[in-house]
């Protein structure tokens, strides 16, 4: 993938285009401006802000770093530099931080009510990112409280439905899946093929819109064959705030939610010049 610079540029030259002709009014002079909160939550992105700003020759103050809890009329970041340069990078910081913190906070209300519901179930994030934003789309889940898989589609293997439809065989897809592959991954639907997937191999069995009840009836079923220790089990599809405890409770060791990226309501941040 990319770097982070690299994006981070690239989001800079979407918005100024060929110059931000605004700004280009104004007398040349150092102005100073403050990233204040408007709500609570979780701060994300203030690194890649503070990036934003430097590149542009302005020096940064960090109030609140990524991880924080934060609360209204809070200062993030104090900003000092030329006026053009402050105001022509206001925009993307401020884009990114409002996305990245609202994605940090969605994460922690979710990892904090697994944590209650089964320490030993973890939170993770999917691949439903914003094109162009996924490094900081997982960056924002990382910072949150939750954990992160398959940047890209090289990094594992992971057999869905669709690879399976488009197979002449599930047991052949899986069989080759092990023999190529140390770790895979297996989307299954009913108890028949979980079985399936965990006598062949699999590091980790998806169970995909399945109700905690069936679940449980699964994770029970692999111990009785003495499977259950070969997997990981993850519960994925369907879930959402209010019914994540009770799958944590079914006993599996992941959840992933796609919503924690690809639903994303951004936090309230303003910039302010003194």
């Amino acid at each position: 993938m990319q770097s982070v610079k690299y994006y981070l540029e690239k989001f800079l030259a979407e918005d100024i285009g060929s110059g931000d002709i605004t700004s280009k009014l104004l007398p040349r002079k150092k102005i100073t401006g403050t990233i204040i909160s408007r709500q609570h939550g979780i701060i994300a992105g203030v690194k890649y802000a503070a990036y934003i700003f430097r590149s542009r020759g302005c020096s940064v103050t960090i109030h609140k770093k990524d991880g924080q809890a934060i609360s209204g009329n809070q200062k993030i970041l104090t900003i000092s530099g030329d006026a053009y340069s402050v105001l022509s990078c206001e925009r993307t910081a401020l884009n990114l931080m409002s996305r990245m913190s609202g994605i940090a906070t969605q994460t922690n209300m979710y990892a904090k009510k697994i944590r209650v519901a089964n320490p030993k179930t973890a939170l993770y994030s999917t691949r439903k990112t914003a094109p162009g934003l996924r490094i900081f789309d997982k960056d924002a889940v990382a910072i949150g409280g939750g954990h992160n898989y398959r940047m890209t589609l090289d990094e594992m293997v992971m057999i869905k439905d669709n690879h399976i439809a488009a197979s002449d065989s599930f047991v052949e897809l899986v069989k080759s899946a092990a023999k190529k592959h140390k770790k895979f991954e297996v989307e299954v639907e009913n108890l028949e093929d979980a079985i399936t997937a965990a006598r062949y191999g699999a590091s980790i069995i998806m169970l995909d819109n399945m109700a905690p009840d069936d679940i449980k009836k699964v994770i029970s079923k692999l111990k009785e064959l003495n499977l259950r220790k070969k997997v990981k089990i993850e519960a994925s599809g369907g879930i959402d705030y209010s019914n994540v405890s009770k799958y944590a409770k079914a006993g599996v060791d992941m959840i992933s939610i796609g919503r924690l990226t690809s639903s994303v309501t951004g936090l309230d941040l303003s910039l302010e010049v003194n």
